[in-house]
């Protein structure tokens, strides 16, 4: 009976924020652990048909690294990285668009469709979604002092979004599973940082939240304890410390970008917590980070 008490307690306290979100677009960057554990993915897979039940808006961007290693592996391509980030290479880049597009984005389909949800799955190229343009990375000279632009192949980052084809999508009663690519003015397609994406169409749809899935607590203080809220303007004192380091960075980078362009909430949050999205936006306390422009009065 105790156990029967909590679930109801549980689902009267999501009660005001689905009443709140209601209507309202929220954009889920889909990565790392969650994307693996067989569990997982369909946890997920619910959680979004959850969403569209009750009248939110999901859009989805998903990730796919370690199946696009997998896959290179298997063929025998090795990869080469600069500064721990994998050069592209036209042959790499077939591999890389064959596995978003044509086998994570879908299986991600899959799970909403056949689990009762409805999803259509998009990449960049669909209805010119992304465009994009070639991204240098730079890295320090020689001298430790003059920075190189060092080309990384196909790699690419966004130079526009037009939301039409989402916005078409969402009118027919379907969830949009975006994989992140995008073409450029060449013609040719470029691959681009899953974060970055779920940033920009967030901003651009003016999304009420942007939430990205990572394999981490959150963001962690220098005890390493979790901190459940950062204003905007302590976001540079966490990372000029120390506090903040590696891959968290340019997440919390695409948390200032997205509420740059009009996002009202962003969130860090652990995938692997079984049915984390709806922890960290259906309760009280949440289980991740949140990350907002200013403190709330």
């Amino acid at each position: 009976m105790e156990q029967a008490i909590q679930r109801a307690k549980v689902l009267v306290e999501a009660l005001p924020y689905i009443k709140e979100f209601r209507g309202k677009r929220i954009v889920v960057k889909y990565g790392g652990h969650a994307m693996v554990d067989p569990k997982l993915k369909k946890l997920f897979a619910q959680q979004i048909i959850l969403f569209q039940y009750v009248g939110i808006q999901v859009v989805v961007v998903h990730g796919g690294g370690p199946q696009i290693e997998d896959v290179l592996n298997q063929m025998g391509i090795k990869s080469s990285y600069i500064d721990g980030k994998r050069v592209t290479d036209a042959r790499t880049m077939d591999v890389v668009e064959m596995v978003l597009a044509g086998g994570v984005n879908k299986e991600i389909v899959n799970l909403i469709n056949t689990n009762g949800g409805r999803a259509v799955g998009l990449s960049g190229k669909d209805g010119g979604l992304i465009k994009a343009k070639k991204l240098y990375h730079s890295r320090k000279g020689p001298n430790g002092k003059s920075r190189d632009e060092v080309d990384m192949g196909f790699v690419g980052e966004v130079t526009s979004i037009d939301t039409h084809i989402i916005d078409t999508v969402e009118k027919a009663g379907f969830v949009a599973v975006i994989a992140p690519s995008g073409v450029g003015s060449d013609g040719l397609t470029y691959n681009i940082n899953a974060d970055t994406v779920a940033s920009e169409i967030a901003g651009h749809l003016t999304a009420e939240k942007l939430i990205i899935l990572t394999d981490e607590t959150g963001v962690l203080n220098a005890d390493k304890r979790l901190i459940s809220s950062i204003v905007y303007p302590e976001i540079g004192g966490l990372i000029s410390s120390g506090v903040v380091k590696g891959g968290m960075i340019p997440k919390l980078e695409c948390c200032m970008k997205a509420l740059d362009n009009g996002v009202v909430k962003t969130h860090i949050v652990d995938g692997r917590v079984p049915y984390s999205i709806l922890l960290e936006i259906f309760t009280d306390s949440g289980i991740g980070t949140q990350i907002i422009k200013e403190k709330i009065q």
